[in-house]
């Protein structure tokens, strides 16, 4: 059975507490990406910042209205600090979600499911020993479930070896950073973004060319850089 290990992106942009709000804007515009992680000196998790805090926080600084009297005269001083901070804050700590929820590794599949659905979020940090190891997302999530949608048949090498091997050498030359492999019954499932044309044909090469594997589903995706 598939768990968070097998199908979470491993790679994963992170900012410290003290980043500013303008830089980062641009690493989401950067990676097409509409969230990331917020983590401390030792990479453990202090919050998460996703798009829509950065837009709540322009809008407010736009508007830049006052609040009524009788709001600002029986409301919540605590929870009107903290509205401030959101919408007025100058780095990721004054914006970002705190405490946010995460999943171990070897959590499965339906449970990540069932807590992004619940909690109506798009993503999760994966925490191991209280590190950032990965993050898991919905499009993970549905690669994983399409790609365990085949039959289960005996394989030579572990599904986890093959991925690991792979991952490894994708890292060694230095193409396919922004593809994440899963691994099901020894057929790889080749998820994520590339440049160019020829980028494909090498990374299923390169898939092709680990021992274990029986086979490679291309699913990557064609994004040059220029397009950003």
């Amino acid at each position: 059975m598939l768990t968070v290990a097998d199908v979470m992106t491993k790679d994963v942009i992170t900012i410290a507490p003290d980043t500013p709000v303008e830089a980062i804007a641009k690493l989401l515009y950067e990676h097409q990406i509409s969230g990331l992680p917020v983590v401390d000196g030792q990479n453990r998790v202090v919050g998460i910042l996703s798009e829509g805090d950065l837009m709540a926080h322009s809008a407010a600084i736009g508007e830049a209205q006052p609040r009524s009297w009788w709001l600002r005269f029986f409301g919540d001083t605590a929870s009107r600090a903290e509205e401030y901070l959101k919408s007025h804050g100058r780095t990721a700590a004054d914006v970002m979600s705190r405490s946010p929820m995460t999943v171990g590794p070897e959590a499965s599949l339906a449970e990540v499911a069932r807590l992004l659905e619940k909690h109506r979020i798009k993503r999760l940090p994966v925490v191991d020993g209280g590190k950032l190891v990965g993050i898991v997302s919905r499009a993970n999530l549905l690669r994983g479930l399409a790609t365990a949608e085949a039959p289960s048949r005996p394989s030579e090498a572990s599904d986890r070896e093959i991925k690991e091997k792979l991952e490894a050498a994708i890292e060694a030359e230095g193409f396919g950073r922004l593809v994440n492999p899963i691994v099901q019954d020894g057929t790889v499932h080749l998820w994520g973004v590339i440049d160019k044309e020829a980028e494909r044909r090498a990374l299923v090469l390169l898939a092709q060319n680990i021992p274990g594997v029986k086979a490679v589903e291309d699913h990557l995706g064609v994004q040059p850089v220029w397009a950003g």
